[in-house]
């Protein structure tokens, strides 16, 4: 039995009951039977054209069950009108996302298009494409639904740039099905393995270190200086409270009251935290560490430091830290709090030159956050007082 002889044959009372069929199942059955015939079938030149004209009539079809049977009979085929699939596309998700995710007539731009006018539905079926070029990848993880940046990262056909993979970390970063799809290619730069390290945890931390070939030491290091940072966040918060000494003395039991912490929190201007961290390493009180700090001179802030059991590499940079805090005021202004934590961060940056390179670029990216901040208050004041 050939093939051909196994295929579906339509009559001319198919014909009749597709265009004139009184209900959408009796022409969602002809049509089924029709685009089978088209999919499978070598057509002429002739025959072609008439396929096309039927198609056409299917995707204008009232009921969504026959444009649906359309969509799903000849999601896949190379006979299926670009027109037609353009037009398929922007129907309702039942009806799009079979030809969305499968249709081999799409070009490169018409995708690129369909990306930032469709639902995140419509997007994610585009995102699970069995292949997607550079053009696609870059703008689905640029400005995808979350549905399509999780279905994107999961997705081994799909072509990454350094842009692709710097979009949807900064969009998606903390997103735990986000990292499960990237950690888990069979190949990420070493760049973006390093950044993953800060967001990821537990199992998946564990894989991304094993599968990418990243130094354990590195991965260790690099995620301890992700938790500092985000501490640091924390210490603001705990400061508006009367939490502050509980807050430092957990990070303590918890081993997290380090000496770069403690450093970090004092270049940005947390002087209260870094007084109960030094009185909870110490066992002094707050008050008379406060005395040694701001009120004994250098010798007492080396006592301190001696109490503390602080390294003595660190007290340099440590004076001029306090000196630095004590010479900048707050101006008094509205949101005078980020000003002054700007303020004192150029000045700690602008007088200890050797500062490392992590406490660096935190300093930075506070410094950035800090200036933005008061900026954006600024502005907003402006505006009320207009």
């Amino acid at each position: 039995m050939t093939l051909q002889s196994i295929r579906p044959q339509l009559t001319e009372g198919d014909i009749v009951r597709l265009m004139r069929g009184e209900t959408p199942e009796q022409r969602a059955s002809v049509a089924h039977r029709l685009c089978r015939r088209i999919a499978l079938d070598v057509l002429s030149d002739t025959e072609k054209a008439f396929a096309e004209e039927i198609i056409a009539i299917l995707a204008e079809d009232a009921a969504d069950l026959v444009r649906r049977t359309l969509a799903v009979t000849l999601r896949a085929s190379p006979i299926l009108p670009r027109e037609v699939a353009l037009k398929l596309a922007r129907d309702i998700e039942a009806v799009a996302i079979p030809v969305l995710q499968e249709s081999p007539v799409f070009l490169d731009e018409d995708l690129v298009e369909l990306v930032l006018s469709v639902s995140a539905a419509k997007q994610a079926a585009i995102a699970n494409r069995d292949a997607l070029s550079i053009p696609i990848t870059e703008i689905i993880s640029e400005h995808g639904a979350v549905e399509a940046v999780r279905a994107l990262s999961a997705n081994r056909g799909a072509e990454w740039t350094d842009k692709a993979y710097d979009d949807t970390l900064r969009r998606f970063g903390r997103d735990e099905i986000v990292q499960a799809g990237l950690i888990r290619r069979d190949f990420i730069p070493a760049h973006i393995a390093e950044k993953m390290v800060s967001l990821v945890s537990g199992q998946l931390f564990d894989i991304l270190v094993n599968r990418h070939e990243l130094p354990a030491q590195l991965a260790i290091d690099l995620a301890a200086s992700s938790r500092e940072r985000a501490t640091i966040d924390l210490v603001e918060q705990a400061g508006r409270t009367n939490d502050l000494p509980r807050f430092v003395s957990q990070l303590n039991l918890n081993g997290r009251l380090s000496n770069s912490l403690i450093m970090r929190a004092l270049c940005c201007g947390q002087m209260r935290f870094v007084e109960h961290a030094l009185a909870e390493l110490s066992g002094v009180s707050h008050q008379r560490i406060w005395l040694m700090i701001h009120d004994a001179g250098p010798l007492g802030l080396q006592a301190v430091f001696g109490r503390a059991g602080l390294p003595r590499k660190m007290l340099p940079a440590f004076k001029a830290a306090v000196t630095v805090f004590h010479d900048t005021q707050h101006d008094g202004g509205p949101n005078d709090r980020a000003r002054f934590r700007a303020r004192m961060i150029e000045r700690v940056l602008t007088q200890f030159q050797a500062i490392p390179k992590d406490d660096l670029d935190y300093l930075l990216d506070k410094l950035d956050y800090y200036s933005q901040m008061a900026a954006r208050e600024d502005a907003l004041g402006d505006t009320d007082a207009a």
